[in-house]
């Protein structure tokens, strides 16, 4: 068998590494694809809790108490 030459080996592992490359951004491409379609990218009250819009118990009852004050 003939002796390979040193640019050829370097140049088959880099194809393969950008083909492993790809292939792992392909399969992160449809695991972010997924995760949008099940609903988790909607915040929970403890998310916006966590980011200062308060409790959703208060705004619920400040939107229930606004109409009987105007009648």
């Amino acid at each position: 068998m003939a002796k390979k030459s040193r640019t050829a080996v370097l140049k088959r592992q880099r194809e393969v590494k950008k083909a492993e490359k790809a292939a792992m951004k392909r399969e992160k491409r449809e695991i972010r694809g997924e995760a949008i379609n099940d609903g988790s990218h909607v915040a929970t009250t403890e998310d916006l809790a966590g980011y200062g819009f308060g409790d959703g118990e208060e705004a619920e009852a400040e939107d229930t108490e606004a109409p009987a004050a105007a009648s």
